[in-house]
């Protein structure tokens, strides 16, 4: 690892986010609930307010808030084509959450299927990209099948997908990283393979979305969503598809909304302070590029260059995450970690970790740590299929994840804190 990559502007980061600074008997908080939701920096929270308080506007009027709320909406959509490595802002559709863009896609793309057809999906996704596709291939008498893991890490099995893939496959669903297990899948493999096929593809990015640059062309993929809570935003989903699809593809949508993208794909009122929070999001990543040491001399400013620059020294920096622990979780007493542990496989996880321990029932252990100020989840993590495939049901998981504002100290405080629990006589 060079020089510069060592440095990491934590103190910086850490600043701006408020959450951060929460205390608990005179202790700070440490979150490690990021992969159900991100802690927000004040430059987020500002641009909500700022669009309450001065533009907030239904669309399309010919008065000044009008105009100004639909400049800002429309520069949202430029700012997450160029957050998912997209050159056509008109491919960004907002809606309530992923879940619910990902339910009104499947209605609509299942109009096409007919009996026959077969869908694949994968036993280590959240439910929100299998539950949509199962219910709408049940309703089209189409074929489902499920990706099956491989028992030793918790990880697809690439040679059942192959198996599974056909001439008679209409859709391949992936999620580009595991929310319950931190895995990244080699997505754009699989959609190469999927396209040969003459399948589409969709791409549930929502897990990987703070962690990793996502391109869309370089993955291959043709659809793609993510949620902005999760990269350090408000409560929005967000999709994108290939133009042609989206302009040949019909949804269910009201008379008088738009034909034309983005409109045709977002039923009803968005939330537009959510989608002005959004984008802001999106502008304090790509503001972290001017923190690095080397930010200087670089001839490409444009967001898109920035955003590339930040995910990667985000990468290198979670890298450090992630053997923190790694390390620090191999002296807890009785505990499995579901997934990926080799030093040697690092590169194709995140810094999120299931954990379940030999008599301590996750919620417990949550309740534990909880009194002692570390945040983490307990639960199945609505990665259902992961769950019930590899048993773990009614109970779930332990689950802490670390992003670009966690440090090392915390994580090795909550180890600590993990051995602690497993050697005290009672956690209850």
């Amino acid at each position: 690892m060079s020089q510069s990559a060592l440095f990491w502007p934590i103190h910086s980061i850490r600043k701006q986010f408020a959450g951060l600074q929460r205390l608990q008997d005179h202790l700070s908080v440490a979150f490690f609930d990021g992969p159900a939701g991100s802690q927000v920096p004040e430059c987020v929270v500002d641009a909500v307010a700022s669009y309450l308080r001065h533009t907030n506007c239904n669309r399309a009027a010919a008065f000044s808030t009008a105009i100004e709320s639909d400049a800002i909406l429309e520069a949202a959509h430029v700012a997450l084509a160029d957050f998912v490595g997209a050159n056509d802002p008109g491919c960004i559709s907002f809606g309530a959450n992923m879940t619910s863009l990902t339910l009104a896609l499947s209605r609509a793309i299942s109009r096409q299927w007919k009996a026959g057809d077969e869908i694949i999906v994968t036993r280590l996704d959240h439910d929100a990209n299998v539950t949509p596709w199962v219910l709408a291939a049940r309703d089209a008498g189409v074929t489902v099948h499920h990706v099956e893991l491989r028992a030793d890490q918790a990880t697809l099995d690439f040679d059942d997908y192959q198996k599974k893939l056909s001439s008679r496959t209409k859709l391949v669903a992936i999620g580009l990283a595991s929310n319950a297990t931190g895995t990244v899948n080699p997505v754009a493999q699989m959609a190469k393979l999927a396209r040969d096929a003459g399948a589409l593809v969709f791409v549930d990015a929502v897990h990987y979305a703070p962690h990793g640059r996502i391109n869309v062309t370089e993955l291959g993929c043709d659809f793609l969503a993510c949620s902005a809570y999760k990269f350090f935003g408000p409560h929005v989903g967000v999709l994108w598809g290939r133009r042609e699809l989206l302009e040949s593809i019909r949804p269910y949508k009201l008379r008088p909304s738009p034909d034309s993208l983005p409109g045709k794909w977002m039923t009803g009122t968005q939330c537009h302070e959510g989608i002005a929070g959004a984008a802001a999001a999106v502008n304090y990543l790509a503001s972290l590029d001017d923190l690095l040491d080397d930010n200087a001399g670089h001839s490409d400013q444009s967001r898109s260059a920035k955003l590339d620059r930040v995910f990667s020294r985000i990468m290198e920096y979670e890298r450090t995450l992630t053997l923190a622990f790694l390390s620090g979780l191999r002296d807890v007493p009785g505990i499995r970690i579901w997934g990926i542990t080799s030093i040697d496989q690092i590169d194709q996880r995140v810094p999120t970790f299931s954990m379940t321990f030999p008599n301590t029932n996750p919620r417990q252990a949550a309740e534990w740590l909880a009194r002692r100020g570390l945040y983490v989840w307990n639960g199945n993590h609505y990665a259902l299929p992961f769950t019930e495939s590899v048993g773990l049901e009614p109970g779930g998981t332990l689950r802490a994840g670390a992003l670009h504002y966690n440090t090392v100290e915390e994580i090795q405080r909550l180890c600590d804190a993990l051995k602690k629990m497993q050697t005290s006589p009672t956690v209850a």
